[in-house]
């Protein structure tokens, strides 16, 4: 489908059960793939970005059989892969193409790499440099800094290797994943400030369930001791993905709600559980559970059904934040989102987009390189907007949330396949006119 036309729609209330997250499900994989023994993943995500891990796995040797369709078996490699020559596809992957670099580089073969043409548009080369410190052979096939990438065996040489941190967390978490194939004790620093931490706090917490342990200095300095090694934890289950779970708790806000969403709450490992918070200061009404969150519009606001403006420091949230961005049309005053610079090296550069976007809507936008500022409009949202989405997911996600104002058509809706297949499924089951 080219389109897709979303009426005008009054309320939103309903209970979702969320897909797997897609943070957990592919470090998972990955590290399934690594271990000794057998893993049972139950509620893995089923996504074009899964899919990409999972056949990649697959190219490199690794035994995986669907057990039902959501349950998965990965038979380990105990620290290598049987395949020491291939090709590798990853389209625009990231939590499949980074950390297979660093996984890849330090496993002795000869291996490519490559993607969409979006992902070589993607910036690598700090995790590049950084896996360079270790000697390991690493070349650009086409431009410097960018994927398409081949990989060469060589001598790695454990030392203290240092790393940037403010461009994405992805590169360390690739990082922190390859280095106990080694077999030796390794320190990584990070130059400069960390962002998107919690997304690292997830890897560490991955690598646990793993029996792989990391002791970390104020997130600026990270110690592997060795020898260690990844151990099947025999079954684990993926939680449901936070950052989907944003749309509908948005949803809750902005049509009154209530709208549960299970599988993820308060014992959640992923920082975008907080995009909840945030909802809370714009003056939605949040519920918690251990598995589960509810949102909706306060009683004392249902009949202006208006939220408030916020400025927020989003880089807890980075992926969840956009959500804020679609959600700030129905709040009043200026919301400001800041310290989202990843934002532009992402599936798309998301801010230009959004800038973009938001103004067919009659928004005043101003963007920087680390920032959006959003504006309402004065009157009401322009109607009938066509939403152009990058082939980014979040894009068609977010600005599906606009149809509790206006009635908007979606270009690309199946963009979301990336994360959420069934995402405008789930969605039409919760709206109502």
């Amino acid at each position: 489908m080219d389109w897709l036309d979303l009426p005008v729609t009054k309320a939103a209330r309903g209970i979702v059960q969320l897909p797997g997250s897609k943070s957990i499900s592919n470090r998972i994989l990955l590290l399934a793939a690594l271990a000794n023994g057998k893993t049972f993943v139950r509620n893995l995500l089923i996504s074009d970005d899964t899919t990409q891990m999972l056949t990649a796995l697959g190219t490199l040797g690794i035994k995986i059989n669907q057990i039902s369709k959501n349950d998965y078996s990965v038979e380990g490699g105990s620290g290598k892969f049987p395949v020491k020559q291939a090709d590798l596809f990853l389209g625009n992957a990231g939590t499949a193409f980074r950390p297979l670099v660093a996984v890849l580089a330090v496993m002795g073969g000869h291996y490519r790499l490559s993607g969409v043409s979006r992902m070589h548009e993607r910036p690598i080369a700090d995790l590049v440099d950084a896996l360079r410190q270790l000697n390991a052979s690493i070349t650009y096939l086409n431009n410097e800094g960018f994927p398409p990438l081949e990989i060469n065996p060589a001598e790695i040489h454990n030392k203290i290797i240092a790393i940037k941190g403010n461009v994405s967390s992805q590169f360390l978490s690739g990082l922190l994943m390859a280095l106990p194939l080694t077999g030796k004790t390794s320190t990584i620093n990070v130059n400069g400030t960390l962002i998107s931490k919690p997304y690292v706090e997830l890897t560490l917490a991955q690598m646990a369930r793993f029996g792989v342990q990391v002791i970390q200095e104020d997130w600026q300095r990270f110690t592997l001791p060795g020898p260690q090694a990844y151990h099947s934890p025999g079954e684990i289950m993926v939680e449901g993905d936070a950052s989907s779970a944003s749309y509908f708790l948005a949803a809750g806000a902005i049509g009154g709600g209530p709208v549960r969403v299970e599988g993820v709450g308060t014992e959640s490992l992923q920082g975008d559980v907080r995009f909840a918070d945030a909802l809370e200061k714009m003056g939605a009404h949040i519920k918690k559970g251990k598995n589960w969150i509810e949102s909706s519009l306060p009683i004392c606001n249902a009949s202006t059904q208006q939220l408030k403006a916020i400025d927020l420091d989003c880089n807890h949230i980075p992926d969840a934040a956009m959500t804020l961005a679609t959600t700030a049309l129905f709040a009043k005053g200026t919301t400001t989102l800041r310290n989202i610079a990843s934002w532009r090296v992402k599936e798309t550069d998301r801010i230009s987009a959004m800038a973009k976007e938001l103004r067919k809507l009659g928004a005043m936008v101003e963007e920087g390189k680390d920032f959006i500022r959003i504006t309402p409009p004065t009157t009401s949202l322009t109607p009938h907007a066509v939403i152009d989405t990058y082939d980014d997911h979040r894009m068609a996600m977010c600005f599906s949330l606009l149809a509790l104002g206006v009635p908007i058509r979606i270009n690309n809706p199946s963009c979301v396949a990336k994360t959420f297949p069934d995402y405008f499924e789930k969605f039409a089951m919760i709206v109502h006119s």
